[in-house]
């Protein structure tokens, strides 16, 4: 591999200063500080939090342009390709340019067909991005889950906030096929089986999403799975059904039927904008889990633990053996390709 070349890493960081507008970011930085200031800020604890998650993100973008400039400025010839590590971090931040590559995401799995492997497999996947989350510094709330008969979850939603979270998630939209001896096959054989991945941007101004009352049906029923006693033995959960597109969102991580019914919405509002924007697109049926089938030959992901151990992608070429890795929630190398492949 040859050194790079410094006037040409001089030049590559220069169009990604006026790429990132680093000067625009400082000023937004200083008005976020600002609002972190106020002492009623905590008062609203979901929008501090979304103020706080802000200002670590700016504050990270601008410390890496500045902590690139300086580390160009000192380097040696042969510390060229350090310096040029730092610009590709930096250039994967400029492709978050989407309209919502900035917002929060809405993350739904669906078990598809292999049966109780498939739940299983949805399972994992659940956990997969959960500690993908937790080490990307982003905040999930599970918000449903409807767990299988005998193993693994039928199908499950997560709130995950946090800075650019869409722009980085949405490449993960699509089939995931597992190949592994099947845990719940007396003979232990060799089986296939496939989850749907959701991805969805938190809508943030949801005026254009305002809804209907006369248009969705509330539905309230005792939840299930994971939590406390409250939660299990009491009419906590909702479930709304928009009824001119029959988009069913259902919430039930929550003690408060009330606390469920608002997440509820939020979910079925950033639908809702969601489905406006690609009406005429094949994604719309996407968004309501339509298409694609989650099933043999649709996969954008192949994790096969027998009678190898890959993850391989199918649309970047992106694979790695370490695939416990993987399922920990070890994705960058994949989030990475994938946000470079969609644009």
């Amino acid at each position: 591999m040859s050194t790079p070349n410094r006037a040409e890493l001089e030049n590559r960081l220069s169009q990604l200063t006026n790429m990132l507008d680093i000067s625009a970011k400082q000023a937004r930085l200083t008005e976020v500080e600002h609002d972190l200031n106020s002492p009623d800020v905590w008062s609203a604890p979901e929008r501090a939090g979304k103020l706080a998650r802000e200002q670590k993100a700016l504050s990270d973008v601008i410390k890496a342009v500045e902590g690139a400039e300086g580390l160009l400025g000192a380097a040696a010839d042969d510390e060229l390709d350090q310096v040029e590590a730092e610009i590709v971090k930096l250039e994967d931040t400029a492709l978050l340019s989407g309209p919502h590559d900035h917002s929060s995401a809405i993350l739904s799995i669906h078990a598809g067909t292999g049966g109780v492997d498939a739940m299983d497999w949805a399972e994992m996947l659940l956990r997969m991005y959960l500690r993908l989350a937790e080490k990307r510094g982003w905040l999930a709330t599970l918000a449903e889950e409807q767990r299988g008969e005998e193993a693994g979850i039928k199908r499950a939603t997560v709130l995950v906030d946090g800075v650019d979270v869409y722009g980085w998630l949405k490449g993960e939209a699509g089939v995931h096929r597992l190949v592994r001896l099947s845990p719940f096959n007396a003979k232990n054989l060799r089986q296939t089986s496939f989850a749907l991945v959701d991805v969805i941007p938190e809508v943030e101004d949801t005026a254009a999403a305002v809804i209907n009352p006369d248009d969705i049906r509330v539905d309230v029923y005792r939840a299930s799975g994971h939590g406390g006693q409250g939660v299990n033995t009491t009419d906590s959960a909702v479930r709304i059904t928009h009824l001119p597109t029959n988009i069913v969102v259902t919430c039930q991580n929550e003690r408060s039927q009330t606390q469920n019914k608002q997440t509820a919405m939020k979910v079925l509002e950033s639908k809702l904008a969601r489905l406006r924007e690609v009406e005429r697109d094949e994604e719309r049926a996407a968004i309501r889990g339509e298409i694609p089938q989650a099933a043999w030959g649709n996969q954008i992901r192949n994790y096969v633990l027998q009678p190898y151990q890959l993850v391989k992608d199918t649309r970047t070429g992106i694979e790695t053996s370490d695939v416990q890795a993987v399922l920990n929630g070890e994705l960058n190398a994949f989030l990475d390709a994938e946000l470079r492949f969609v644009k």
